[in-house]
């Protein structure tokens, strides 16, 4: 396995392919999603270490929904089981698996901490526990700093995740390195990572655009209540499709990994 430097164009095929492949197969896709996000909101509701056995299983469920768009990409039908794939690959892999888990977890935690330093928690509340905001709260500058905050610390922290789950299970690389070679890749290929988030985020802003100058144009006001979140969950679907060929582009290997 080497690392393969692409260009800063192929950011925008892996939105191409992510989102083709979505449409090979919409249903199951779509169902393996529903069930990765019921699978986080299930988990997070256990008392006190909910959220953080949540995040914990963040990895390797990510590493489920690559699996099933590789099976698709092949031409075979993705069957729910394949969202375990992080932990049917042998011992030594499920443990690799479960120190990604771990040290995911952890470092979402220190960024949360890190966002108490500027508005007391709110944010960080909002995030890990849930429950209602009120507009006085999100118009502080406290609590937008703690959100911008988060969003910038999330970001070494995405890209040091961002391949190794993928790295461990097809490749057997040891957690640590999968840490270190995840860094390289995304570090390296800065150019296509930034074409990829820049597309992505101009489609789910279009997207919520257009439910809702057609909410405004019908004069239904319960249209973009209806559709918007149907529509933003199907988007995250396809990216999360997209990056499976992120990491597949990123690598070179004369292994075909299974």
């Amino acid at each position: 396995m080497k690392l393969h430097v692409v260009p800063a164009r192929t950011g925008a095929l892996w939105v191409r392919q992510g989102i083709r492949t979505f449409w090979k197969q919409p249903i199951a896709l779509s169902g393996l999603f529903f069930m990765f996000m019921a699978l986080m909101s299930v988990s997070s509701l256990v008392p006190v270490i909910g959220s953080f056995f949540a995040l914990m299983l963040l990895p390797a469920a990510s590493l489920g929904l690559m699996a099933a768009t590789r099976e698709v990409d092949l031409g075979k039908f993705p069957m729910p089981m394949i969202l375990a794939s992080g932990f049917r690959a042998g011992r030594e892999r499920k443990r690799d698996m479960l120190v990604l888990g771990l040290l995911y977890a952890l470092g979402f935690i220190g960024v949360m901490g890190l966002s108490m330093l500027v508005d007391g928690g709110d944010f960080a509340k909002l995030y890990l526990v849930g429950g209602a905001l009120d507009k006085e709260t999100l118009m502080t500058p406290e609590f937008q700093n703690a959100m911008w905050l988060s969003m910038l610390l999330y970001l070494p922290l995405s890209a040091v995740f961002w391949h190794a789950p993928a790295l461990v299970h097809w490749h057997g690389v040891p957690a640590i390195k999968s840490l270190f070679f995840s860094t390289v890749a995304c570090l390296s290929n800065w150019r296509a990572f930034l074409v990829f988030g820049l597309l992505w985020s101009f489609i789910f802003l279009l997207t919520a655009l257009v439910i809702t100058l057609i909410s405004s144009f019908t004069g239904d006001s319960e249209f973009a209540s209806l559709a918007l979140l149907p529509a933003m969950l199907m988007l995250a679907a396809m990216f999360f499709c997209s990056t499976y060929y992120s990491f597949r582009d990123s690598f070179v290997s004369d292994v075909i990994y299974a």
